[in-house]
């Protein structure tokens, strides 16, 4: 489930790490999706050990 949600993720969020985003100065809205994409990719990442 985790790994169809960080696909979905990286086809339909913003990637903020291309765009250089700085996180001490990232709106609430933005910090919101880095923690949800972080979320997602570590539970995707656990799911495969």
């Amino acid at each position: 489930m985790y790994k169809l949600l960080a696909k979905l993720n990286k086809v339909l969020l913003p990637s903020f790490t291309k765009q250089r985003l700085d996180p001490a100065k990232a709106k609430k809205w933005q910090l919101a999706i880095l923690a949800w994409r972080y979320y997602v990719t570590t539970k995707a990442l656990e799911k495969n050990k």
